[in-house]
């Protein structure tokens, strides 16, 4: 099988590759160096299967929020999905198998945690945790960024008696069915789960923060007719890419990086979404008091035919206390509980953390990001050679479909190792000025944006800055589509 056009075998193809992570984004690296004629690839897992966020989660209700057509590896169209926006299985099945269809599945060295990346004396010295340090040229993490749970700062969470889990670590053992169920949060995690298991709990105790937006995204079903006449023609699914590509990046997209008009079609569509709801008070307790997509918005059509159920109650009291029996709001009142679940995020700003990177001379990426997670064009660091992130800070990771980033991302990062493979330059890094006209640009274009609308959400970081990409489609495209070697330090 094939995903590159035809190309020379790279003069260094002894060139050796840490790839750190086998997630979506690790998959694609793998992949594509052994396309590109590169043998000495090394991928560390963590885990001990594949499969990033997708493996990770397995919550009732769980589907992507990016229509399935596009939400795939350009190289690997699936005519098999069975609804416009899959359900998790689905997609880490899709993961596995192409994995296992290009031979990476068997190469990954799992249960192997990377605790130290140190750049020295010309080569990447990795080490895994409890394990012999190793020689690489070149280093690309993969490490994702919704791996590592936040679970709620409350009182007496541990104090619980019964199953007690994070959403992203969703216990299987325990059946939901019949029970009194108290979840925690309203973030699209939370609103899926709710959607999922409503009508069959005897309660649903949803402990709600901030109300979310909801714009009413129908999910119907592919059917087998429809599924036949993708795989009889493989340009359908070329096409369809194509086409939802395009309404993708060009409505919501451009919403929440200032096109007015687009904006305010999407707040229209949450506005009429939420009069569905019936009763005022539950209306008013589920109205967003900021602006439309300032936080990640939620796409669902049936959340709100759910909570208003008789089974659900929306408890916008704040959490005092977890008690061993349910949860205890400020107005004293328990709300008495068979199962606790916090669907209550990641923490979307670590990257590789906890891993230890130490670049040149002796200079860590902790002492290089303690003020900000900051990188040249979201793939590359100053005083880092012949390091390379996917996803990494300022990805658009919130507004378009992240494996055709992870492509785009890979394509440009390759270029580079094409001038170290070539013989060209043996390190390859931004430069310190590049990197900070990079950084100073995103800064002044953030106030065009959506989320700088005052909203409190995971998009920020530390210091309350979004980390996103404030500009369109077509601007990440440019961006990605060759370096301007200007902006680079090659050493020979």
């Amino acid at each position: 099988m094939s995903v590159a056009e035809d190309r020379a075998a790279p003069a260094r193809a002894d060139l050796r590759f840490a790839v750190i992570g086998a997630g979506m984004s690790g998959i694609l690296a793998a992949i594509r160096l052994e396309e590109a004629g590169f043998r000495n690839v090394e991928i560390f897992e963590r885990e001990s299967k594949l499969g990033g966020t997708w493996r990770d989660n397995t919550y009732p209700g769980l589907s992507c929020d990016v229509p399935s057509h596009v939400y795939r590896y350009r190289f690997a169209p699936n005519p098999d999905w069975s609804y416009r926006f899959s359900p998790g299985p689905e997609i880490w099945e899709y993961l596995n198998r192409v994995a296992h269809d290009y031979g990476i599945a068997r190469r990954v060295r799992y249960d192997t945690e990377i605790a130290r990346a140190e750049w020295d004396d010309g080569v990447w010295k990795v080490t895994p945790k409890g394990g012999e340090t190793e020689i690489f040229d070149i280093v690309i993490t993969a490490t994702g960024v919704l791996r590592d749970p936040v679970y709620p700062d409350i009182p007496g969470l541990e104090d619980f008696e019964g199953p007690m889990f994070h959403s992203a670590r969703w216990d299987h053992s325990h059946d939901w069915r019949g029970k009194r169920v108290g979840l925690i949060g309203t973030g699209s995690t939370a609103i899926q789960i709710t959607s999922a298991i409503a009508k069959e709990v005897g309660k649903l105790s949803l402990f709600q923060r901030t109300p979310q937006w909801v714009v009413p995204v129908e999910n119907p079903e592919i059917t087998e007719r429809e599924r036949e006449a993708l795989r009889k023609d493989p340009k359908r699914m070329d096409d369809l890419y194509e086409f939802l590509a395009d309404r993708f990046q060009n409505t919501f997209a451009r919403a929440v990086v200032g096109d007015k008009e687009e904006l305010d079609k999407v707040a229209r569509a949450c506005e009429e979404h939420l009069a569905t709801v019936k009763d005022p008070e539950l209306r008013r307790k589920l109205t967003p008091d900021y602006q439309v997509a300032c936080k990640r918005l939620i796409m669902s059509d049936t959340f709100y035919r759910e909570v208003q159920r008789d089974t659900v109650e929306l408890v916008t009291e704040k959490i005092e206390r977890i008690e061993k029996n349910g949860v205890r709001t400020a107005d004293g009142r328990l709300h008495e509980l068979d199962m606790l679940v916090c669907a209550t995020g990641f923490e979307a700003h670590k990257f590789m953390r906890p891993m230890e990177v130490v670049g040149r001379g002796g200079h860590t990426l902790e002492e290089e990001w303690s003020e900000a997670n900051r990188a040249y064009r979201s793939v590359a660091v100053p005083d880092f050679p012949n390091f390379f992130m996917m996803v990494g800070p300022n990805s658009p990771i919130g507004n378009f479909s992240l494996i055709m980033i992870s492509e785009m991302q890979f394509d440009f990062i390759m270029q580079l190792v094409d001038r170290i493979a070539s013989g060209e330059a043996r390190e390859v890094e931004p430069t310190r000025e590049a990197t900070n006209r990079f950084n100073k640009a995103i800064q002044d274009a953030m106030v065009n944006t959506v989320w700088v609308a005052g909203c409190s959400s995971w998009y920020l970081d530390k210091n309350g800055n979004p980390a996103m990409w404030p500009w369109d489609f077509e601007r990440f495209e440019r961006e990605m589509q060759a370096p301007d070697l200007k902006d680079f330090r090659l050493v020979a």
